[in-house]
C-alpha cells in the first residue's frame, strides 16, 4: 500500500523539479501543490487516457 501512495510524489519531485519547497504562503503553496498533483495524475495515467 505504501509503494502506491509514494509513487505520485516521485513524480512530483523528480520529474517537475519540486524537491525543495520555498515558503511563498500556504495558499501559494497549496495552489502549486494541487496543480503538480493533477499534472503528475496525468502522467501516471496517460496510457489509459491514450487508449
Amino acid at each position: 500500500m505504501r509503494a502506491k501512495v509514494e509513487h505520485p510524489f516521485r513524480y512530483i519531485k523528480r520529474v517537475f523539479g519540486y524537491d525543495k519547497v520555498r515558503y511563498r504562503g500556504l495558499a501559494k503553496n497549496t495552489e502549486r501543490l494541487h496543480l503538480l498533483a493533477a499534472f503528475s495524475n496525468l502522467m501516471i495515467g496517460r496510457k489509459y487516457l491514450l487508449a
